[in-house]
């Protein structure tokens, strides 16, 4: 048992001496740089309910009401900024040190869609100038032979960046994802996923060395569109460890009042129509209607769910977990599918994939 709990107490000690070292200033400096989002410390305050209780009831949002239609928010032309800011700061680095980041994937199994994404990763990765090394395992692969592949990227001092592309096949129930994602460096985790970063994205004086991607670019997209988080109401829909879950602790440091609705939720359509922001991440297709709606509200639509199209190239098209066209008729801003959180999740992950190179460099 003793042994076992090393590598926490190792991990522990790594953040510690992380916060000691790197200042809220320190984080605000180099966010601002490539995002809008600031360091989660700089962010925290006391509840002061006197304080609370004089804010105005005045609401940008409300302003939009009688919008006809919603602005629709560009996730791919934000995308590309950060990835232009972040391929700068790659290139300051190659040339100042002689050093870049460098990202490992693992692929076990040959889903279409995982694929799609692996090769995603790899185009953005060589468009910025970070180095990719990819080790593909067959689906019917033992999780020894999975949790070996991490543990020599975690041993790799050339890699500063390591994921496994989910899902794991589901057909192999051998493969215990929880078990995997944990073999996975603390100081690597890029994907955000281990305990340990969730952990402390959920506590306020505490900083996560990595915030899950997703979760990261729906927020970026929120501030680069001008949006008020502070204080609004917020409905989270869907509660997985990926998306749902730290979305919704994101959202509660950045000072909203959140709500999470999910399958054994009732009401579901009353409870979302108090929402000034709503995040859809249920991965079922038009599952939000209008009538879910609040006029004004604030969509972000995280669902990327594949429906058959024989007239599109590859057979089929991606639609979101909002029904788009009743949405922009009631909301103010709303995120498309595709073209929204999507390639903001790419350009968060190779963020926190440039963050990792820094800080193992001591690189500012």
């Amino acid at each position: 048992m003793r042994g076992r709990m090393v590598p926490t107490v190792a991990a522990l000690r790594l953040i510690c001496l992380r916060r000691s070292s790197l200042t809220p200033s320190t984080f605000r400096h180099f966010s601002n740089q490539i995002l809008k989002s600031p360091s989660l410390l700089s962010l925290d305050r006391a509840d002061s309910w006197s304080s609370a209780s004089k804010q105005s009831d005045h609401s940008p949002i409300q302003e939009c009401r009688n919008a006809s239609t919603a602005k629709i928010i560009d996730g791919k032309g934000i995308a590309e900024g950060i990835r232009s800011r972040i391929a700068s700061e790659v290139s300051r680095m190659k040339e100042l040190i002689g050093q870049v980041p460098s990202l490992a994937v693992i692929l076990v199994g040959q889903r279409r869609d995982s694929q799609t994404y692996v090769r995603n990763k790899i185009m953005a990765s060589e468009e910025v100038g970070i180095k990719f090394k990819m080790i593909s395992l067959p689906e019917n692969c033992s999780e020894c032979e999975v949790c070996n592949a991490l543990c020599s990227f975690n041993e790799d001092p050339s890699i500063h960046g390591i994921l496994v592309q989910l899902p794991l096949p589901q057909s192999e129930q051998h493969l215990d994802e929880t078990k995997i994602l944990n073999v996975i460096s603390l100081e690597k985790d890029v994907d955000g996923f281990h305990p340990l970063n969730i952990g402390n994205l959920a506590m306020q004086g505490m900083e996560p060395l990595f915030i899950p991607c997703t979760p990261k670019g729906c927020i970026e997209l929120l501030l680069q569109s001008g949006v008020e988080i502070m204080g609004k109401n917020a409905v989270v829909i869907g509660r997985s460890n990926i998306v749902g879950l730290p979305t919704s602790l994101l959202l509660q440091r950045h000072h909203a009042t959140v709500t999470i609705l999910h399958a054994f939720t009732k009401n579901p359509e009353k409870i979302a129509r108090e929402a000034d922001i709503l995040v859809a991440a249920a991965g079922v297709p038009n599952l939000v209607r209008g009538s879910w709606l609040k006029p004004g509200a604030v969509i972000v639509d995280v669902g990327t769910n594949p429906v058959e199209d024989v007239k599109s190239e590859h057979g089929y098209r991606l639609i979101g977990d909002v029904r788009f066209k009743e949405a922009t008729k009631i909301a103010s801003v709303i995120s498309p599918v595709p073209g929204g959180v999507g390639p903001m999740t790419v350009a968060m992950l190779l963020y926190n994939t440039l963050e990792s190179a820094k800080r193992a460099f001591n690189f500012t």
